[in-house]
């Protein structure tokens, strides 16, 4: 019982967050990484970049942290094909900073503090919807005070599994203290 009280938490955190609209304004956006096919963002990571296109297109004065390392089967690093993207859809080089280390959530954000230089900076991050609120805490965690998240939509075909699978990492996450 315990652990189905705990799972429900979770999954409406999950949910109420996915739903939350970002802050204007904000000073950086940080876009989590995702998987690419050789040089070319998956639908996932799409999604996410769009967000940070509409994003990025209504507030004129952020910029964009793209934040993602090299995986095994990709050509380049998640970051160089998001700036890719974003260049291609008329966002200027100028201001998107690369982020190219990373491997994981945590070290996405912590990566991308480091680039910005301070976690009081008003910061949006973008990750797909199912994750958000995950990733919100683990800033707020590291230290970040002016947070927030743009959701991205998940692929259709993998909703199901995607929230289901959050819910545990939130209750493993909160179980080792690391959110």
């Amino acid at each position: 019982m315990l652990f189905l009280g705990a799972f429900g938490v979770a999954e409406s955190a999950i949910i109420k967050n996915a739903v939350q609209k970002p802050e204007k304004n904000a000073d950086y956006i940080v876009v989590l990484g995702a998987r690419v096919n050789g040089t070319r963002v998956t639908l996932n990571l799409k999604y996410r970049l769009d967000v940070a296109l509409d994003y990025l297109n209504e507030n004129e004065g952020t910029k964009v942290v793209v934040s993602g390392g090299q995986g095994k089967g990709e050509e380049i690093t998640e970051a160089k094909a998001m700036s890719d993207y974003l260049v291609k859809n008329g966002i200027k080089s100028d201001r998107i900073i690369l982020e190219d280390r990373s491997k994981n959530t945590n070290e996405n954000l912590k990566f991308s503090a480091e680039l910005i230089g301070s976690k009081e900076k008003k910061t949006v991050i973008v990750s797909n919807d199912f994750h958000i609120y995950r990733a919100k805490c683990i800033a707020k965690k590291m230290g970040y005070t002016d947070v927030s998240g743009a959701s991205a939509k998940t692929k259709p075909i993998t909703i199901p599994n995607s929230f289901v699978r959050e819910a545990f990492a939130v209750i493993k996450y909160k179980i080792f203290n690391q959110i």
